[in-house]
């Protein structure tokens, strides 16, 4: 069975668009997306440096048109199982059917301002642990007043909170953890720091029509596969101001019975935390259209 994921923010590099749009039709597409919510992504995907595309505002959309530009020049994918990390739940929701491109384009380009703007009330940020005991670290987190924003398994745990907080994190590591790496994003998400973010949310969820999910949509909330449209978008508000458990959804993966997992563009973090919690599943991270062969082959022997 295959398993079709979707990155999350910090995902994004410089430029990363530019082969995808040389694709027929690719730019023609992503052009008439700008428009659709008004912003370039043209521009912030081939010509913006590190610190525009870091923007909250900015990288959600623009990891969201990528996946799903992406997934597009796949073809009919096939997949079994479809998830995505935080924002990439938006992506994922699309491939499910429960919203259509533009749908899910328009929330989360309100998605991204509402985080941005709940992002600015103070200075907050994220960085990643790299090994340790996941207890130990989830204990010490909360004794420096940090949040386990993501739980990724594979050893991977991102802390969230004030910028005083995390360098209090790098001067003071959990037992075990190797190294704490501070992450491109601009904002302590999926803790309380996004709780004014989950209203504006919520009123813009109101002009969704969503459907249920035509594939197996796995959350990021508890690692549990959704089957009701509504209820995907209304985790997909709460999910902004809670811990992303993408250990549970491997989890599930794994009981489901996933023998492949592609990771749409920009891919590459997912596939790395695959390979080292789910053994024996073949992973491929589609970065560039390079990639697009080795990734029907994958479909056509797993989907």
């Amino acid at each position: 069975m295959l398993v079709l994921v979707a990155p999350g923010q910090g995902a994004q590099t410089p430029g990363f668009l530019t082969p995808w749009l040389e694709l027929p039709g690719a730019a023609d597409r992503v052009t008439a997306w700008s428009d659709a919510i008004g912003l370039d992504l043209v521009h912030y995907g081939t010509q913006a440096d590190a610190d525009a595309i870091r923007d909250t505002a900015v990288a959600q959309p623009l990891l969201v048109a990528a996946g799903l530009l992406s997934a597009a020049a796949l073809g009919d994918i096939g997949a079994g199982v479809v998830a995505g990390h935080s924002v990439g739940e938006i992506t994922a929701a699309a491939f499910a059917g429960v919203l259509d491109d533009t749908a899910a384009l328009t929330l989360v380009r309100k998605r991204g301002l509402a985080m941005a703007e709940a992002a600015a009330i103070t200075e907050t940020g994220m960085s990643a642990l790299l090994g340790g005991d996941p207890e130990v670290s989830v204990a010490h987190l909360h004794k420096l007043g940090l949040t386990p924003a993501n739980v990724n398994g594979a050893g991977q745990i991102v802390a969230a909170g004030t910028l005083e907080q995390l360098a209090a994190l790098n001067e003071d590591k959990p037992e075990g953890v190797r190294k704490v790496v501070p992450l491109k994003v601009a904002g302590a998400f999926h803790t309380h720091h996004m709780a004014p973010a989950v209203d504006k949310l919520a009123e813009a969820a109101k002009a969704l029509t969503p459907t249920d999910p035509k594939v197996t949509y796995v959350s990021n909330k508890d690692g549990r596969a959704v089957h009701s449209g509504a209820e995907v978008v209304e985790r997909l508000v709460g999910q902004v101001a809670n811990p992303v458990r993408w250990d549970l959804c491997m989890e599930t993966f794994k009981e489901l019975g996933a023998t492949a997992l592609i990771e749409v563009c920009p891919g590459g973090t997912l596939t790395g935390l695959a390979k080292r919690a789910l053994p024996g599943v073949k992973t491929l991270a589609l970065k560039t259209p390079d990639d697009l062969d080795a990734a029907r082959e994958l479909i056509s022997e797993h989907a």
